[in-house]
């Protein structure tokens, strides 16, 4: 499948989840055979392009994060690391609180997830303003981690989240 197919699939629900905002949905394609898979391709191949060294792990980000994050690792053969929601990790945490629009939000991974000097791919399936990337990319970063790339299917270009993510590498499959 390629990026056009890809980018056909993707659907737009307006005035979800408030008014006046426009839903990136990626159900459809999820549903579509091959299209999981197909994602997954363009990623390795991107980060293969990108990144000269080899990748140590991928950080997936909750929860679509997850979905495409988890073959990422398979395919490539390498580590799967999680950032979820406070306290939703059974582990001992290291956390990263964030401003949003209007007030702030907290992801937190396992203490151990990170070792220092190993490279990591940050993967989620859409960057908007990128706090949640950012605050993953910080947790990584202040661990000993590097970030060698953030990966996302979609970025809605329309919004800053690309320079909140300063000098990081990214791949994006689908500009919106």
């Amino acid at each position: 499948m390629n990026l056009d197919q890809m980018t056909a699939l993707i659907r737009n629900v307006a005035d979800f989840p408030k008014p006046g905002i426009v839903f990136k949905d990626i159900t459809p394609l999820l549903s579509a055979p091959g299209g999981v898979s197909a994602v997954t391709t363009h990623f390795e191949r991107a980060i293969k392009e990108l990144c000269l060294e080899p990748i140590d792990a991928i950080v997936a980000i909750e929860s679509r994060g997850f979905i495409f994050g988890a073959p990422l690792a398979e395919r490539m053969e390498i580590g799967l690391e999680l950032v979820r929601k406070k306290g939703k990790l059974p582990y001992q945490t290291v956390s990263r609180t964030y401003d949003l629009e209007y007030g702030t939000d907290c992801i937190e991974m396992h203490i151990d997830a990170i070792t220092p000097g190993k490279k990591y791919v940050v993967v989620d399936d859409l960057i908007a303003t990128g706090g949640t990337a950012w605050a993953t990319c910080e947790l990584i970063e202040d661990q000993g981690g590097i970030v060698a790339a953030c990966a996302f299917v979609i970025e809605l270009s329309f919004l800053p989240g690309r320079a909140r993510l300063a000098d990081r590498p990214l791949v994006v499959l689908i500009s919106a």
